[in-house]
């Protein structure tokens, strides 16, 4: 497959951005896990919850802003990845690319709901009377399973499992990228949907649980991202040396054509 000035731009630019936003996310959310208990603290009641985000103060909230927009940047990678590759007109592509853009923007919302509607509700939850606690401990418990677990967590996940599943399964199939890329995607996707029985729990109690799901799912899933953005790079690394090859040889040939008698 020939490839072109633009499309080895695209491929190094969708590289970076899956590298850059994978570290970045990884750094907020660390910062995230140490100072305020994330993920595990999702499944606690509101009585632990607000207290905690209050005592958080602006330091926290910014904290939610980066992991929102660090994650948010993944979109920009998943949409160029089909032109990158030279798959923008396969169709099961299109629709996996729209898919992963869309996880992106539902686990946005997830994220930043942190920002814009937590605040206020742990403020009211902290100074007001027992009356009012219990009437914010309701408005808590529904954003949070709205926001939060069904559009955060069930489709956001599940939306963006698809597409890493898609993905692996068009390495696997064309080798466009190592196919180990691709077989390590299957398996990280399918370590990453075991948390959704976490997930699940939260509407019907007793579903059952893996309590290491959602950390190996989704620690494996975000090196996976990583290395495909690595792999992403040296793909765009060896079309260049081998352009700049073909070039010096056809340079070379020219060359001695014209010095023939």
């Amino acid at each position: 497959m020939a490839t072109t000035d633009s499309q080895k731009k695209v491929l190094r630019a969708a590289g970076t951005l899956f590298v850059v936003s994978a570290l970045a996310f990884a750094a907020a959310a660390t910062t995230l896990s140490v100072t305020f208990d994330w993920p595990d603290i999702l499944r606690e009641p509101a009585s632990v919850v607000l207290p905690a985000f209050d005592a958080g103060g602006a330091g926290l909230v910014w904290t939610w802003f980066a992991t929102a927009w660090t994650y948010g940047l993944l979109a920009i990678p998943i949409l160029l990845l089909p032109a990158a590759l030279g798959f923008r007109d396969q169709a099961a592509m299109r629709v996996a690319t729209y898919a992963g853009a869309a996880s992106v923007v539902l686990s946005l919302i997830g994220f930043l709901r942190w920002v814009f509607v937590v605040p206020p509700l742990a403020t009211s939850y902290v100074t007001g009377d027992s009356t009012t606690k219990a009437a914010v401990d309701a408005a808590w418990t529904a954003q949070h399973q709205f926001g939060g677990a069904l559009l955060g967590e069930h489709l956001g996940q599940l939306l963006v499992i698809g597409w890493s599943v898609a993905v692996s399964v068009l390495i696997l199939r064309t080798r466009v990228l190592p196919r180990w890329l691709g077989a390590v995607g299957i398996v990280v996707s399918f370590l990453y949907l075991l948390n959704q029985g976490d997930i699940l729990a939260t509407a019907v109690p007793g579903f059952p649980v893996w309590d290491l799901a959602g950390l190996l799912g989704s620690t494996g899933w975000g090196l996976w991202v990583a290395t495909l953005g690595v792999c992403v790079l040296l793909r765009s690394a060896r079309r260049t040396s081998a352009v700049a090859v073909g070039s010096g040889t056809s340079l070379n040939a020219s060359l001695q054509a014209k010095s023939r008698p």
